[in-house]
């Protein structure tokens, strides 16, 4: 089976970003990487190298196969906001995000079977958020969707009736810029589709 008619290795254990992929019609298989997601300094190059990181660590295993890995993270004014440590940290991002524009980055990087130098491509949406009450923060945090998203919240879930504009990419936001996949993929001779042409 030749490198283009084998699966992508996706480097991610986002769910987000499994059910993103799939939506395109991508065939693909999950290795997760291990390294430390911890992000500080500048945004764009933050979500760069660790969409770089994850993308190396398996390319490393499977060199003769397709590997895209992705790292997204939201920016306020220049700083980073990471995934919540808690319930008091969601809290504190959100109450920074509200009535507020901020900025989703995100990092995507393609190893190419056989190849040393990767595809790797850089996406920014800027979004803005309503003005939220105490209690609408709260209510929200408690509900657990928070956890384990950057900027604390998920515009795929119930935090997308506080965002009130978007300029750019809607699927970036919720972590996978999939028109940049898309374009990453074709320039790069990745069938599309590949898993309803091979049934």
């Amino acid at each position: 089976m030749t490198a283009s008619m084998q699966p992508i290795i996706l480097a991610s254990s986002s769910l987000r970003r499994h059910e993103l992929l799939r939506s395109m019609g991508v065939f693909f298989e999950v290795i997760v990487p291990d390294i430390n997601e911890g992000a500080s300094g500048d945004a764009r190059e933050t979500v760069i190298e660790m969409a770089q990181q994850k993308a190396w660590q398996v390319a490393q295993q499977y060199p003769e196969r397709y590997v895209l890995g992705s790292d997204t993270l939201v920016a306020l004014e220049g700083a980073i906001l990471g995934k919540p440590r808690d319930e008091k940290d969601a809290c504190s991002m959100l109450a920074m995000l509200q009535g507020r524009w901020h900025e989703v980055h995100s990092g995507v990087c393609l190893y190419l079977p056989g190849e040393k130098m990767p595809d790797v491509r850089h996406c920014v949406t800027r979004v803005h958020f309503a003005a939220l009450t105490d209690d609408e923060i709260r209510d929200y945090v408690l509900s657990g969707e928070p956890q384990g998203k950057a900027g604390a919240y998920a515009m795929q879930g119930h935090a997308g009736m506080f965002v009130t504009e978007i300029v750019g990419s809607f699927s970036n936001v919720i972590g996978l810029p999939t028109a940049i996949v898309r374009d990453m993929l074709i320039a790069n001779r990745y069938p599309l589709f590949l898993a309803k042409n091979r049934s």
